[in-house]
This record gives structure tokens, C-alpha cells and sequence, in this order.
């Protein structure tokens, strides 16, 4: 496939190289289109799945009661 393009990144072991957010319904096929990526990359890799509600760190349930309790705000992608 040609030359390599001089372009790397350096990690460290238990790092995080993706992460997605799906809708419930569709958890699924995004597991299953993390675990065909991860053979493009060296190494072992891990797919997880985090009870965390979005990149929030609140799971679903305290997220939920938060919203309702209005101690957290919708503010675009982020709370």
C-alpha cells in the first residue's frame, strides 16, 4: 500500500483512541463498527462500554434525576 506517511502518535497503554456516542437502540452496530476498526490499529485493543450518559461524567440514572431536578443543564453537547 506504499510508502508510510511519516505520521504517528504516541500513546500510552489504557488510553483512550476512540470514543462514540450512539443513541440505546443503535449500541450495537456501534460495537460491532469498533471492533472491525480495531484491527487497523497496532496492538491489542479493548472495546468497552461505559454506563456514563454522552461524554458526561454522570451515569444514565444520575443524569436523568439531575435533569429533572434541574442541577444539570443541557448546554449544547456538553452539561
Amino acid at each position: 500500500y506504499g510508502k508510510p506517511m511519516e505520521m504517528s502518535a504516541r500513546v500510552s497503554i489504557g488510553q483512550i483512541l476512540l470514543s462514540i456516542r450512539t443513541k440505546d437502540a443503535n449500541g450495537k452496530s456501534a460495537i460491532e463498527a469498533l471492533r472491525r476498526a480495531k484491527f487497523k490499529f497496532p496492538g491489542r485493543q479493548k472495546v468497552m462500554r461505559s454506563n456514563n450518559w454522552g461524554f458526561t461524567p454522570y451515569d444514565r440514572t444520575e443524569y436523568a434525576r439531575g435533569r429533572k431536578e434541574g442541577w444539570i443543564k443541557a448546554d449544547g453537547n456538553i452539561a
